[in-house]
């Protein structure tokens, strides 16, 4: 059956006359892939429906937050008590320690926390707070790494080259990037090389220690080991950004999964349950430099908001049952197994590589591996576009952009990949047939 139209095209024209663009994050308008972009109507357990009755197995899931699936009735319940007694205070809760509790029992490197009320706010923060727990300026990121839209973290380097930051959009002066270093994903020579020329400067490494806003890239072995060590050695910080993988990929997120504790972990996402929410956390020490222990100033009138830690209690209490991840883990790899097989059906094992960690995945247009941001950029486009639509089509909704993630939820069934499975097969005929085309 065609998907219908209709409702959403109506509703995103009306949209373009007071919100830029129509939408209020670029990647919703669909500019990478074209077509129309549809507007959600509502949404339960692992499938959405648009404005025009079209159901869809949902692997955007918010973009990682929804990994119990949509209004899980817990978090529902939870959320609704919460509201009840009062939306927001801008005072103190007991809520907020519970979930700084939780946070800290399951993230070792964890002592104290700092809620925000976006992941862009926690590493706006936890930047601000290396800088002042070490008297130094100096970031050093990866190129490809996303790491919100804060001024000195929206650059990135030309042919992989490390390289001193230049803004990468408009209205980012030079100077808010001048003390961004940048590096390639995956080369920790790279970063010790900068280390060599400015160490005295640099007060921390921020890295995604999973790469999830170029698709889906892990550590290569021995990577996120490395940079402990640098910044060890050199007096630096070092930061996770675990907006994505927290709570995602284990319960302890990627420093549990990959064995090495960061001194700064920023969070998000799975942590507010699917509503707003941001956190800084690390050792107390550190910790204590922000205000009103020490002198480093953060605030946010909504942080700490009630209904998101309401939300996000309930979400982490449904976490660590036992099983959980293993059963999450077992829909993923079947997931993974029966898309290669579709793409291998279409002839194209040679010519897409699948790269997952957890329940993060990503299927890249190119033969891979694909290791950094020169790798992931080499995808044939026209290819995933023609897949990405194919699979919308045919009522399967994935993130519209070559470099983002699947994010499989508990609430996807053996029947839900069957269906995922059966979708890819002519996805990845048409995309066998788009390949070179663009």
């Amino acid at each position: 059956m065609a998907r219908r139209e209709d409702k959403s095209k109506a509703a995103f024209e009306r949209a373009k006359q007071v919100l830029v663009g129509g939408v209020n994050s670029p990647v919703r308008a669909y500019g990478a892939v074209g077509g129309l972009p549809p507007f959600i109507a509502k949404a339960s357990g692992e499938k959405l429906t648009d404005l025009d009755g079209n159901e869809y197995i949902d692997y955007v899931g918010t973009w990682g937050p929804a990994v119990l699936g949509h209004a899980h009735p817990k978090v529902v319940e939870a959320v609704c008590r919460a509201v009840r007694r009062g939306a927001s205070f801008g005072a103190p809760t007991e809520a907020e320690t519970l979930l700084a509790e939780k946070i800290a029992a399951a993230l070792p490197s964890c002592q104290k926390v700092r809620f925000t009320s976006s992941g862009t706010e926690a590493v706006m923060t936890a930047v601000r707070l290396a800088r002042g727990a070490t008297g130094r300026n100096k970031i050093v990121k990866f190129v490809g790494g996303y790491h919100g839209h804060a001024d000195a973290l929206l650059v990135r380097a030309g042919s992989g080259a490390t390289t001193l930051g230049t803004p990468s959009s408009p209205g980012v002066p030079p100077a808010a990037t001048a003390d961004t270093l940048l590096a390639p994903y995956n080369d920790a020579h790279a970063t010790a090389r900068l280390f060599s020329e400015y160490a005295a400067d640099i007060a921390a490494v921020l890295v995604e220690p999973v790469a999830g806003n170029m698709g889906v890239i892990p550590p290569a072995e021995g990577f996120l080991r490395a940079l402990r060590e640098q910044c060890t050695r050199h007096g630096a910080l070092l930061i996770f950004d675990e907006v994505m993988t927290g709570f995602r990929v284990a319960l302890g997120g990627a420093q549990e999964l990959y064995g090495v504790q960061p001194d700064l972990t920023t969070l998000g996402k799975i942590i507010g349950g699917g509503l707003p929410v941001g956190a800084v956390a690390g050792r107390a020490e550190i910790m204590d430099h922000l205000a009103p222990v020490g002198p480093v100033y953060q605030a946010g009138t909504l942080s700490g908001n009630p209904a998101a830690m309401a939300a996000g209690l309930a979400t982490l209490d449904l976490l660590a049952q036992p099983g959980f991840y293993e059963t999450l883990e077992k829909t993923s790899a079947a997931l993974e197994s029966a898309l290669r097989q579709a793409a291998a059906d279409a002839g194209l094992a040679e010519r897409v590589c699948f790269q997952r960690v957890g329940s993060m995945m990503c299927c890249f247009f190119t033969p891979g591996p694909v290791r950094n941001y020169d790798d992931a950029t080499a995808c044939d486009l026209a290819a995933f576009n023609a897949y990405f639509h194919a699979m919308l089509q045919g009522g399967v909704y994935l993130a519209p952009s070559q470099f983002e993630a699947m994010f499989v939820s508990a609430a996807h069934t053996a029947e839900d990949v069957a269906a995922t499975a059966r979708v890819a097969q002519a996805a990845f005929r048409a995309a066998a047939d788009a390949f070179g085309k663009a």
